[in-house]
């Protein structure tokens, strides 16, 4: 029995490192009849959870896994994850990440600790606390040249452009298809001036992002275009009033030439005006693009959200912004 329980943990986590959660899943499943008290098992249900857009349920595998063997590190590792994002529990990550750390033996395991850390406090709004802790990631090498990148991610998103640079820079040397990797390169050179240099980046994790598969619980284009319209009905009559007669297009990604003329190539929606002949009534295009509003969101249940979300921003950015609108018209 043994031998069939890590033949199908092992092909559960191979289709897994290879997106096929509904595979990882059957592998689980089989894996759990023949023992159903495996830390091991609801590991690797958590994870095809997670990889079919099931926050909840990974996390309650995970919990489990930890329950069964309280020194379990990696499920530990997954629940912080998860925590951070989609469900935005940073204070339930935080405290997560803190039992981890007591299991953490080697170099990768402590800054494995300390970058959920850090990324949980700056989805808080704790930059400082952030910073704090990133003093005390260990030196390195680090074998995982992923570590490059996180490392260096988490300095940009705390305003350190110098100490990330390098970092990232390595990053997309020891890692080319990285496409996070080169997305931040973008950033990072556009931070420092060099706007060709941060357009070719930027179009790169763009190829690299296109490249992907779509996530397994990801919406056919008639339900997600109604995803959208029942966004842009819930926005309040302030910001709604602006696109709720707006034509709404939906495709994948920002075009590269979009991101040539500098759209961010993982944003989740444009909003623009094109012109129109004089006396013509006012026009409102709005671009959605799926994919970027699916990572984003994380899962099915969190997409409405993300589109609210990126709905008032860009409402507010193109129409709002230096205006204080008076709520007594729009009545």
């Amino acid at each position: 029995m043994e031998d069939q329980l890590t033949a199908h943990l092992d092909r559960g986590w191979d289709l897994a490192h290879k997106g096929d959660g509904a595979g990882a899943t059957a592998c689980a499943r089989r894996a759990l009849e023949l023992d159903p008290q495996s830390p091991e098992v609801h590991n690797l249900m958590g994870y095809a959870a997670a990889l079919a857009g099931e926050a909840e349920d990974a996390l309650e595998h995970y919990r489990q896994a930890i329950a069964l063997d309280e020194t379990y590190f990696e499920a530990m590792l997954n629940a912080s994850e998860l925590l951070i994002a989609p469900l935005a529990d940073w204070d339930g990550a935080l405290a997560q990440i803190d039992e981890a750390m007591d299991y953490a033996e080697s170099n990768e395991e402590i800054a494995d600790c300390i970058l959920l850390k850090v990324d949980a406090l700056i989805a808080k709004g704790d930059a400082e606390e952030a910073k704090r802790a990133m003093k005390l990631l260990p030196e390195g090498p680090f074998d995982a040249p992923a570590y490059l990148f996180l490392v260096g991610r988490a300095w940009y998103e705390l305003g350190e452009v110098e100490k990330a640079a390098p970092l990232i820079e390595q990053a997309t040397r020891a890692d080319p298809g990285n496409a996070d990797a080169h997305y931040y390169l973008g950033l990072v050179r556009d931070e420092q001036g060099d706007a060709r240099a941060a357009t070719e980046a930027l179009l790169r994790s763009r190829a690299l992002d296109a490249a992907r598969p779509a996530p397994p619980w990801t919406p056919s284009p008639e339900t997600f275009a109604g995803l959208v319209r029942a966004a842009i009905e819930k926005l309040d009559l302030v910001l709604g009033r602006h696109v709720r007669e707006a034509d709404v297009y939906v495709v994948d990604l920002p075009g590269a030439e979009l991101v040539v003329d500098g759209v961010d190539p993982r944003a989740s929606l444009v909003l623009d005006t094109p012109p129109v002949p004089d006396g013509a009534p006012p026009r409102v295009r709005v671009f959605v693009y799926q994919r970027n509003v699916e990572r984003a969101a994380g899962s099915l249940e969190g997409v409405e959200a993300e589109l609210g979300a990126a709905l008032e921003r860009e409402v507010t950015a193109v129409f709002l912004d230096g205006q204080v609108p008076d709520k007594s018209q729009l009545n």
